[in-house]
């Protein structure tokens, strides 16, 4: 489950956590009456990805209603590839309108650019090597040659190599 933290930019009034948009609403009003505005969103708790995600999208508090949909609705390849898409590589994003399908993001969940290479090399990207040449590779050269178009990135303990288009 998700927790934030709603702090109010007014020092006398008092913040409060919340695990939905419901709860938001609701504490709002009854914990400080309708004269506080703005809140600061905080993320408290919950799952790594929906933690970079939060971040990412830099979540308000007039965009968390849709946060919470997404972190209800979104598979974590759809999270992936907002996370990059938006938070690493600078793509623009109305998390209420905007579907993160629509991003051209290549992710791989790998460890190293040279395992990047070593599965390019057997997928065929390079043309088709001849079984007896195949113990010559270079795959770390090919490796720093990927590493000019791709970058890599831990999300929640997970190692994935992406490139942006």
């Amino acid at each position: 489950m998700t927790t934030l933290f709603a702090q109010p930019y007014d020092f006398t009034a008092n913040g409060f956590y919340f695990h939905n948009l419901d709860e938001y609403i609701t504490k709002s009003f009854n914990l400080n009456g309708p004269l506080i505005e703005e809140y600061e969103i905080q993320f408290i708790d919950g799952e790594g990805i929906d933690c970079k995600l939060f971040e990412a999208l830099n979540i308000t508090q007039c965009n968390i209603g849709a946060y919470f949909d997404a972190i209800e609705n979104w598979d974590e390849n759809l999270k992936l590839k907002a996370i990059i898409a938006v938070g690493e590589c600078g793509y623009p994003f109305d998390l209420s309108n905007d579907n993160p399908d629509a991003f051209d993001v290549d992710i791989y969940q790998l460890n190293s650019m040279r395992e990047l290479a070593e599965q390019f090399v057997d997928e065929g990207l390079y043309g088709s090597i001849p079984q007896s040449l195949q113990f010559y590779i270079d795959y770390d050269a090919i490796a720093r040659d990927l590493s000019m178009d791709y970058a890599q990135i831990t999300i929640d303990g997970t190692r994935y190599i992406y490139r942006c288009a």
